[in-house]
């Protein structure tokens, strides 16, 4: 009779501490980036629909609170989205002083100032057509659409923002970003380019939280093909030769094998984004009974870690860091 094995794996596998000690991939709320959606509106905490748990907030009290409950859970960072009062062709008040990111920018670095506060840039919140830049001849002028761009990030970094982040796939748009905010003074904001993201169907709830879907057309044009890894690695590598600070990878869970292709290519901190349909769709199972939503969002959010994240913007931020709160051995 042979000899029973000498390694048995499970050893270090016998009890949760066991478990916690030889575990390789870490998990904490300080991985998080908390993405907010701001609005116009005056002390309004507006439900979406399609993403339970997540709102629209007024720029005032409720905002304040929302930032500081995350701050208190040990999140260090939020990425802001506007909802303007009205929308036009150019998406002019994308740049405007009083419009709901500027002023929320301002509101929480005085009321968290250690909160890390970061600004989406894109137009598709503020056109009247729901498209990422200027409309000319029926498709997106990519060149006019940066000069638009420079407006919007200065205008953030006047109001104190940390991070921009540019998310319309425009072609030399971190470029653009760089000398606009270089010129106008601040040398010190950086940039967190959506350097890879793709035309996905897991973006429907966000264009409900955003009131952003494109009145015509689509946004395959500038976004990228699901079908593509190797144009990722080359998009990257445009953005870090023109000056990005950090890069990110959105969706998430459909595009692991690029998040690690970008790792393994780029030392830059990298971001993934756990989109909204990311999230509805185990909101809705957990709704029905059919997962365990702890243990699922859980698992989701250590895949992005495992896969070479350093941060993870989630929707499922204030949950999931009560949870590691309450069970640190989950981390």
């Amino acid at each position: 009779m042979s000899e029973f094995p000498v390694v048995r794996m499970r050893r270090l596998r016998r009890t949760p501490a066991l478990r916690a000690l030889v575990r390789e991939t870490s998990l904490a709320a300080s991985d998080f980036i908390y993405p907010l959606f701001v609005t116009a509106a005056s002390n309004q905490r507006h439900e979406i629909t399609s993403m339970p748990g997540i709102a629209q907030l007024s720029v005032d009290g409720v905002l304040e609170r929302e930032v500081a409950s995350a701050a208190e859970l040990g999140i260090r960072a939020v990425l802001l989205f506007g909802i303007p009062a009205s929308k036009d062709p150019t998406g002019t008040q994308s740049w405007a002083d009083g419009a709901p990111v500027q002023r929320a920018v301002a509101l929480i670095k005085k009321s968290v100032p250690d909160l890390v506060v970061m600004t989406d840039v894109c137009l598709c919140e503020y056109t009247d057509h729901g498209h990422c830049g200027i409309i000319k001849d029926g498709a997106v002028d990519n060149d006019a659409t940066l000069d638009v761009l420079a407006k919007v990030v200065t205008s953030h970094a006047a109001a104190g923002a940390d991070v921009v982040a540019p998310s319309g796939m425009m072609d030399g748009m971190v470029a653009a970003i760089r000398r606009a905010l270089d010129g106008a003074g601040f040398p010190r904001t950086a940039i967190l380019s959506y350097a890879v993201k793709y035309a996905s169907a897991f973006y429907g709830p966000f264009r409900e939280a955003a009131e952003s879907p494109p009145a015509f057309g689509d946004r395959k044009s500038h976004q990228m093909d699901p079908a593509n890894v190797r144009e990722a690695l080359r998009e990257a590598a445009l953005d870090v030769a023109e000056g990005a600070d950090a890069l990110m990878v959105k969706p998430g869970l459909p595009y692991l094998d690029v998040l690690r292709a970008v790792r393994e290519r780029f030392d830059l901190p990298l971001a993934s984004y756990n989109v909204s349909g990311e999230y509805a769709m185990v909101k809705a199972a957990a709704r029905n009974g059919w997962v365990d939503e702890r243990a699922v969002v859980l698992e989701v959010l250590r895949a992005f870690r495992r896969a070479g994240a350093d941060l993870i913007l989630t929707y499922h931020a204030k949950e999931a860091a009560a949870w590691l709160r309450e069970t640190p051995g989950d981390a």
